[in-house]
């Protein structure tokens, strides 16, 4: 799709958001509400003991939250995409210079990294930067600047893991 429509449709998407449901959107919501349910399924006795999960109890199942929806939405839209575009395929996307196996452990690792920092961000990037911006709020923009320039900054770096 053109990155200027897809832009444009998310920003329609993210108003009707706004507008229908009085928040933006994010996915770290969903994953901590899949793992706070799983948690609470698995071990209740730890759940009941700690304070954060006593606070996720109170607003009912963790998983029934929207943001797991929403994100159970992207997964299904992708899918769908990769099937319509003829894209979907098992296969790790790398450089020349790499190896599957480095390729593999950096994307995981920088996975974990960007959910920890969600974590003490309060939020994804959607949720913290796109969703802040979209109501100007300064510590939406401030986020959205500290993560272009943090991958600026860490960019060449770690290009050899996809040049």
């Amino acid at each position: 799709m053109n990155p200027y429509l897809a832009g444009f449709l998310l920003g329609l998407v993210l108003l009707a958001t706004i507008y229908i449901s009085g928040r933006g959107l994010g996915a770290s919501g969903a994953v901590k509400g899949v793992v706070t349910g799983a948690v609470m399924t698995v071990a209740p006795a730890h759940a009941d003991k700690q304070p954060f999960y006593e606070a996720a109890k109170a607003h009912g199942n963790p998983l029934k939250d929207w943001l797991v929806f929403e994100v159970i939405g992207v997964l299904i839209g992708a899918f769908i995409s990769g099937v319509m575009a003829d894209r979907l395929k098992l296969m790790v996307e790398k450089g020349p210079r790499v190896a599957s196996r480095t390729r593999l452990i950096a994307a995981l690792a920088g996975g974990a990294l960007f959910g920890f920092g969600a974590q003490f961000g309060r939020g994804c990037t959607s949720g913290a930067a796109l969703s802040g911006m979209a109501v100007l709020s300064a510590g939406g923009i401030l986020t959205m600047m500290a993560i272009f320039g943090s991958a600026y900054a860490v960019a060449f770096f770690l290009r050899r893991l996809w040049v």
